[in-house]
């Protein structure tokens, strides 16, 4: 991965179970089930999926005493397939009882989210935020304190709009909404560290469902606190409005060293996998050079050059293959995770770009030569051709992983020296 030179923002740092977030502390990728936590066999299956696929942090939704009932199990059955991601429990309403009545589901959670919106109102609203911020000091968990747009403490913004109506120059509303979210969630933060809870163990998010709106928020909460703060679009949309509402909003705050644990809140299409919005996630950071989770693929988009589909599903098949394979080679072979592979569909720019990648291979474009000459390291080294080009791509592929990350690898690439051939049987 191209290094990149991103001044991050300077905050306290949190331990939530075994991961570090904030400051100098790589930017976590966070999801979130959608399974009833009262099915802990759903449940279990759900996280470990998102795990697997890379998904540091998972969240899940404890919002009745089934499911809280359930928390202690499902970490237990994680624990005893060897996934140890960390469970952040989503409280709302009735957080304050749940905790109380369910003390194995207090330890079991890694982090609690409490929603200062609708813990409650007045001084009943006080005790139970409160209950929850001691729970979490007795347990030693840290606490996001998640403000959300669509659930604003309401009688904070009613009193942030009577003050409002008494000043010579009023904010408009959008902007006395924005403060209001800022409000809250520092407020909160006061009150939980009036009541113990140390600073290191808080975070902080203020969601919205417009771009510009979360930008504006989050530039303006991160120039006012020291916490640790999560980003995400929240309701983003489904399909390539959320992927693109996301991305747009979270590369600028990231590209201003703006935010520590990151979701992408996709609505997934009917059928569709949960684990797409953690590969957006890793995408999105890889893309900005800020940290690298698996091989991505260069591949042209096509033109009149390239009207066989060839190049599109041998790219297609190469990224599938490097997503799958991450499992075990990132055990296997360290620094794997940043290996560039190219697949082009034409001569314009397939050699060149080939010959940028780690390995990358020029397909034959409309009218030219039949034949796919690949390159490594910056030099050809064979040239495919015939029915078996995909097969032969990606045998080299794998024999390239094993040459150059393998045993010896390592010490081969700090020397910069030439990657052995690895040239097909046959070829």
């Amino acid at each position: 991965m191209d290094s990149v030179n991103i001044a991050r923002r300077p905050t306290l740092q949190a331990r939530v179970g075994h991961v570090i977030v904030g400051s100098d502390a790589p930017v976590v990728v966070q999801s979130m089930t959608n399974t009833d936590t009262a099915d802990a066999a759903a449940t279990v299956r759900q996280v470990l999926e998102l795990a697997e696929a890379g998904s540091e942090l998972v969240r899940i939704t404890v919002n009745s005493p089934e499911a809280a009932a359930k928390v202690a199990e499902i970490r237990q059955r994680l624990d005893d397939a060897g996934c140890v991601v960390p469970l952040v429990g989503d409280f709302h309403f009735n957080g304050d009882r749940l905790l109380r009545e369910y003390p194995d589901c207090a330890q079991a959670l890694a982090k609690y989210r409490i929603n200062p919106g609708n813990v409650g109102k007045g001084a009943k609203g006080d005790d139970k935020f409160a209950f929850m911020i001691r729970t979490a000091i007795e347990y030693g968990k840290p606490v996001r304190i998640g403000v959300n747009w669509g659930s604003l403490d309401q009688a904070l913004l009613a009193r942030m709009m009577d003050a409002n109506n008494r000043v010579a120059q009023p904010l408009l509303l959008e902007q006395l909404m924005r403060e209001a979210l800022i409000v809250s969630a520092l407020e909160s933060a006061d009150k939980a560290m009036e009541l113990g809870l140390p600073a290191e163990q808080i975070l902080l998010s203020c969601k919205v469902s417009n771009v510009q709106d979360l930008i504006t928020v989050y530039r303006d909460l991160g120039s006012r606190c020291n916490f640790p703060l999560h980003l995400g679009l929240t309701e983003a949309g489904m399909g390539s409005k959320g992927i693109v509402a996301s991305s747009a909003a979270l590369a600028i705050l990231l590209q201003q060293g703006i935010g520590d644990t990151i979701r992408i809140s996709l609505t997934p299409q009917p059928g569709e996998a949960r684990t797409k919005e953690v590969v957006v996630a890793q995408e999105l950071l890889q893309t900005m050079g800020l940290r690298s989770f698996t091989p991505l693929v260069t591949a042209c988009p096509g033109c009149g050059r390239t009207t066989s589909t060839f190049f599109q599903e041998l790219a297609d098949q190469i990224q599938n293959y490097l997503r799958t394979q991450m499992p075990v080679w990132r055990l296997q072979y360290p620094g794997v995770e940043d290996m560039k592979v190219a697949v082009m569909g034409c001569v314009v720019n397939g050699p060149g770009e080939s010959k940028l990648a780690d390995i990358g291979i020029s397909l034959p474009g409309t009218g030219e030569v039949p034949v796919a000459p690949v390159y490594v390291d910056g030099q050809k080294d064979v040239t495919l051709k015939g029915d078996n080009i995909a097969a032969e791509f990606t045998a080299l592929v794998d024999r390239y992983v094993q040459s150059r990350y393998g045993e010896g690898g390592a010490k081969r690439r700090e020397g910069g020296g030439r990657t052995i051939p690895i040239r097909p049987v046959g070829v």
